[in-house]
């Protein structure tokens, strides 16, 4: 296992570092006089975030927190390719005040511009180059109010804080590319007073005890959006086991949220291994959950590796942030656009898990949705859910459940055999990558050998409700 994950890894940076990846979109200027790059990943729904001038290989983040005062001092060192000559080029980076920047070991020249940070190198970088970025930084992290009311960033807890960063709140505590199409591999090491626990997304590399003070090292050998890194500290107990194929799995639960959760140790091997079965092999070195206690926040988070519940979870919710390790973590959508390839597909799991565990079947549910009887279909005719209006609605329920009804259709369309094989190889082909919606169609459409033009458009991209038939 240890050696699969640092092949997996390897390749990647290799590929990432000498040809770049299908990753973002192209960039008008790929040779030639230095340019100042985009000012943006280009993303509809989110113009600000990310930088298409670049990718990232690798975040190396070193971070210091002090709960008692919510203080956090930071380290990010991260290494990219130009895609293009660049003179210039921006890092996303909330509020937390920059001591200095380096580019290959030189100082930059540093300008904030809101939440953009804008280096300028001593020399220009050539297209190709492979450079390192070295951000030393400091401050209290902020939590961010979103458009539609939920919290994400850097939030406090009772015991800690924990870092949440969809879709925009990885910015609050490191700077990086923060756009969904710029996945890199990671290492965080956070020292924090020994009374508390530091977890983090992939494996525990690393734990040292020097006096008062506890460091851990959490490396991530398989590529990761931005998004999906997460912090977490506290008190916690933690328990480690492994699935029935001997991949690990690490469990923290708040000891306030000890008693309410289910037995995690059991069921979250459970359902990797049921999920497995469904959708092909677990995509990464390790599994596991963060039980937290901090139920204001009312949603869970499917943080790479070990989703994050703020406070104990009942099943269906557990299922749904594990199957998102396959879509959304493994499989990323290209633009914030295509979530419902995220949620669509994690609510149809619910339902597929539901459906194999006897307790009802895929088409009662659908059913309880389309009349309006199911308590989670408000709202799912609010638009179709491959073109959120904005970004305030990009989590709204035609997302989730008119994502999953969509799915559903295909399901009954192509025949419960051509339909798995769909599943499963969305998940192995654009494994560890990015891809959008018409590439899911054009899957869909040469495995069953039909024309699903007709199918597809009345389920995602009308504005009407479709017939159910």
């Amino acid at each position: 296992m240890h050696s699969a994950r640092l092949s997996r890894a390897a390749l990647f940076t290799v590929l990432l570092l000498t040809t770049g990846t299908a990753c973002t979109g192209s960039v008008g200027r790929t040779a030639g006089a230095a340019g100042p790059g985009a000012s943006s990943a280009g993303d509809a729904l989110f113009p600000t975030l990310g930088n298409r001038g670049y990718d990232v290989a690798h975040y190396a983040l070193t971070l210091d927190y002090v709960p008692e005062t919510n203080a956090l001092v930071g380290t990010a060192v991260i290494t990219a390719r130009a895609k293009q000559a660049l003179s210039r080029f921006s890092l996303d980076l909330m509020g937390l005040e920059v001591r200095d920047a380096r580019v290959d070991g030189s100082e930059a020249e540093v300008r904030r511009v809101r939440n953009k940070l804008i280096l300028t190198p001593a020399d220009p970088l050539r297209s190709g180059k492979v450079f390192t970025t070295t951000v030393r930084y400091s401050g209290i992290p902020k939590m961010i109010t979103d458009a539609d009311g939920g919290v994400e960033g850097w939030i406090e807890t009772d015991d800690g804080a924990a870092a949440l960063g969809e879709p925009t709140g990885s910015m609050a505590w490191f700077p990086g590319n923060h756009h969904p199409s710029d996945k890199a591999l990671y290492d965080i090491t956070i020292t924090v007073p020994k009374d508390y626990t530091a977890v983090s997304n992939g494996e525990l590399a690393g734990l040292q005890h020097k006096g008062r003070r506890t460091t851990s090292h959490w490396h991530t050998g398989e590529p990761m959006a931005s998004y999906l890194a997460s912090v977490v500290v506290g008190s916690f107990d933690i328990s480690t086991t492994t699935t029935t194929h001997g991949l690990p799995v690490y469990i923290a639960i708040d000891p306030d949220e000890v008693e309410g959760s289910p037995d995690m140790a059991e069921l979250v091997p459970k359902i990797i291994d049921w999920a497995s079965g469904r959708f092909g092999r677990y995509p990464f070195s390790g599994t596991g959950a963060i039980v937290d206690h901090l139920p204001d926040i009312e949603y869970a988070l499917e943080t790479q590796s070990k989703p994050y519940f703020e406070e104990a979870p009942d099943e269906t919710l557990v299922v749904h942030e594990l199957a998102h390790q396959w879509f959304g973590n493994s499989v990323t959508p290209t633009s914030w656009r295509d979530m419902w390839l995220n949620e669509g597909f994690a609510t149809y799991a619910e339902w597929l898990w539901k459906e194999d565990q006897g307790a009802t079947t895929a088409d009662e549910i659908f059913d309880a949705f389309y009349h309006g009887t199911h308590p989670e279909s408000k709202g799912i005719w609010d638009f179709p859910p491959a073109q959120p209006p904005s970004a305030d609605r990009v989590s709204d329920p035609p997302v989730y459940g008119r994502g999953a009804m969509t799915l559903h259709r295909l399901r009954l369309t192509v025949g419960d055999k051509c339909f798995f094989t769909i599943l499963r190889a969305w998940s192995t082909r654009h494994q560890y990558g990015n891809a959008n919606t018409r590439q899911f169609i054009e899957l869909c459409e040469k495995e069953s050998g039909m024309d699903l033009a007709e199918l597809f458009e009345a389920w995602l991209y009308s504005r009407n409700k479709p017939t159910a038939a």
